[in-house]
């Protein structure tokens, strides 16, 4: 029988077939694509003409195309819509690709052709093929090309491990998390939580047969628990659950996981000559090296550390004078930090959520794109998806067809928690891109819209800066193109677009009641604007506690490490004001350093935040809709993707390089 995932596509645009894509259709689908990606690269490496870029290096960029939108389609659909058998599908072909990425990278007739052009730097390659060229050799080099034999089987051992491990990491997360619910029947322990999340609570518990609520771990359901249940003892009660995550008795426990991981990535960079998995990343990102992270971390913990010492004073007394409490834990620090904004700005970010329809808010922000990059949306409901909950855009720029875009906002039982960006057809000279975004919002009721809080809108902002960036991408080879760019760049088009969340021209496209279509009323727009700085020092302090956690387990004596709790414990006494929790742990969850791609790397939130900060002051000074401003970001960082260097990208668009001044004003902890 034919495999309709091998055949060409036949639906809109080439668009993926979700409809026929069963578990055992990728898996027969895959092994045969390894086999075709494996002819082609064996192809390049016998080829008997003398080696040259058009033959060795831009047929290397072509060739895998097919196994590259099977394995997009089936890894987003393993942490979007999973399932046992797709989890052991991707279990199964994650070793097998590792295999490949070796065969490719380890293939030393290959690699003599790649360095043959690379020590001859042709003269008539033009810049995007010279980086193309030079991210080749180096991808090479860094995964083995120059290794003994011996040495280049080890490697091909630890990648097989890592690639299981990190699938096997966020299958647990991901049990642990769909394994808890709460069940209430007295409605006295909800006193507090906003009724849209109650009343999803009540239909959650009525779809289960039982009376009352249900509140899980999800984020829709466990941050408004959190922010603002009266109960103490629920709010302990969800805080806890959501801390053993992965650290339980059971068989999600990741603690012996994140172990041979650590260990593994450690034993990888020191076979390839570094100190440390830290020094094996940081050598291909922005910041270089792990001195000028820790550097960078320092001085921001520095200038954040008094501010957030004196809001947690302010948390301490507040919990007291208000609520008795002796001490401030754990659960109580959003609760406490809410009440004490609202008293402060006088509003609940509750009373947004009607201005926040989620159908408004994604018809004003294709508005907003449309006036800054004239892309328009047109919604196609005969394209496939793997759930109903599923959306897919036609995009257009210029009257002309210019990328796919699917949308997935809901949680469920099969999705991982988070919000991400991912591609199922890359962006290259004579081919657009498909590209999707997948997010955990709070759903909509039997009676009403999805009402946002405004932390989901600017979660929605910033994975659409992310689809900007693949989406309006415009290179002439795919490995350079959307965000395959150097990781402490990829979040400059996501975090500087959520800007225009804050902005007066902007609510007003988008911010409108879901019942009486009235705009958001000024003063909550003020408020907004108002809040933006509150408890940005606790903020600040607990992004970097992450970056430095993140740092710590890819450090040069990381592989000593022999308890998981004990280390997170010593790294975060300094970051963290509450006693800690002796059954819970961050570090067996942290799905973005163990299963993603953000190992050594997490610092980059706040890296690209300097970015943003000081790229938007340009959006400010000529106006957030200006067109010559938009052309330039577009030209200079949204369209270049890969292609150049990006501090040199970045100075083309901002004339200078960047400084944390800006940032660092409007978190409020630095005067204006």
């Amino acid at each position: 029988m034919k495999n309709l995932l091998l055949e060409e596509f036949t639906s809109p645009f080439g668009a993926f077939p979700f409809d026929q894509a069963k578990p055992d259709t990728f898996r027969s689908a895959i092994e045969t694509a390894i086999d075709i990606t494996r002819e082609e690269i064996d192809a390049i490496a016998s080829n008997p003409e003398a080696a040259d870029f058009f033959n060795t290096l831009e047929a290397l960029d072509k060739s895998g195309e097919k196994l590259g939108r099977l394995t997009s389609a089936l890894f987003n659909l393993n942490s979007a819509e999973t399932s046992k058998e797709l989890q052991e599908v991707t279990q199964k072909v994650a070793p097998q690709l590792s295999a490949l990425q070796n065969d490719i990278r380890l293939n030393e007739q290959l690699f003599k052709k790649i360095k043959t052009v690379y020590d001859a730097l042709p003269a008539n390659l033009n810049s995007e093929q010279i980086t193309l060229l030079e991210k080749e050799y180096k991808s090479f080099t860094r995964n083995g090309a120059l290794l003994p034999q011996n040495k280049k089987q080890s490697l091909r051992q630890i990648d097989q491990e890592l690639a299981q491990l990190g699938l096997l990491f966020g299958e647990h997360v991901l049990a642990d998390t769909n394994a808890f619910s709460l069940q209430i029947t007295d409605e006295k322990k909800i006193e507090g939580i906003p009724e849209n999340v109650a009343n999803i609570a009540r239909e959650r518990a009525k779809k289960a047969n039982k009376e009352g609520w249900i509140f899980t771990l999800d984020y829709p359901s466990y941050i408004p628990v959190m922010t603002f249940a009266c109960d103490r003892d629920l709010r302990k009660q969800m805080n806890e659950a959501f801390g053993r995550r992965s650290f339980q008795k059971n068989p999600n426990n990741n603690e012996e996981t994140i172990l041979k991981i650590v260990a593994l990535r450690h034993q990888r960079a020191t076979l390839l000559g570094y100190s440390s998995h830290a020094a094996f990343v940081l050598e291909e990102r922005m910041a270089k090296d792990e001195n000028t992270v820790r550097a960078f971390l320092d001085d921001l913990h520095e200038k954040a550390f008094e501010k957030a010492k004196e809001e947690w004073e302010e948390l301490v007394s507040f919990g007291k004078n208000e609520y008795g409490y002796s001490s401030v834990e754990k659960w109580d620090t959003a609760f406490l930090a809410e009440k004490i904004k609202q008293q402060r700005f006088a509003f609940n970010e509750e009373e947004l959520r009607p201005y926040f329809a989620l159908p408004k808010v994604l018809d004003g922000l294709f508005v907003i794109v449309n006036k800054l990059y004239g892309l328009e949306f047109k919604h196609n409901p005969t394209i496939p998806v793997y759930h109903s909950d599923v959306q897919v855009f036609e995009v257009f720029k210029d009257k002309k067809f210019h990328a796919l875009l699917y949308t997935d906002f809901y949680p469920r039982a099969g999705k991982r928690d988070g919000a991400w960006m991912t591609s199922y057809c890359p962006q290259k000279e004579g081919q657009r891109p498909h590209i999707s975004i997948v997010c955990n919002f709070s759903p909509p009721t039997k009676d009403n819209p999805a009402l946002l809080t405004f932390n989901e809108v600017t979660t929605l902002f910033h994975e659409f800066g992310h689809a900007l960036h693949g989406m309006l991408a415009n290179t002439t080879y795919s490995a350079l193109s959307g965000t395959n760019v150097l990781w402490d760049f990829v979040e400059l088009p996501s975090q500087v677009f959520e800007n225009w969340c804050y902005q007066p021209e902007a609510l007003e496209l988008f911010a409108k009641h879901y019942k009486t279509n009235a705009l958001i009323p000024q003063h909550y727009i003020d408020k907004i604007k108002q809040a933006g700085t509150f408890h940005q020092g606790l903020q600040t302090l607990r992004q970097l506690s992450f970056g430095y956690l993140d740092l710590s387990w890819h450090t040069e004596d990381s592989n000593t490490i022999k308890n998981v709790k004990a280390h997170e414990k010593e790294i975060l006494t300094d970051f963290q004001f509450t006693r800690d929790v002796e059954n819970n742990c961050m570090s067996t969850a942290f799905s973005h350093i163990f299963q993603g791609g953000y190992a050594a790397g997490y610092y980059s939130y706040k890296w690209a935040e300097v970015l943003d900060a000081d790229a938007f002051e340009v959006f400010k000074e000529e106006g957030v809709f200006d067109a010559k401003t938009a052309k330039l970001f577009h030209d200079t960082v949204l369209s270049k993707g890969g292609t150049e260097h990006p501090m040199d990208l970045y100075i083309r668009f901002r004339g200078k390089k960047p400084s944390p001044n800006a940032l660092l004003k409007r978190a409020g902890l630095i005067p204006n």
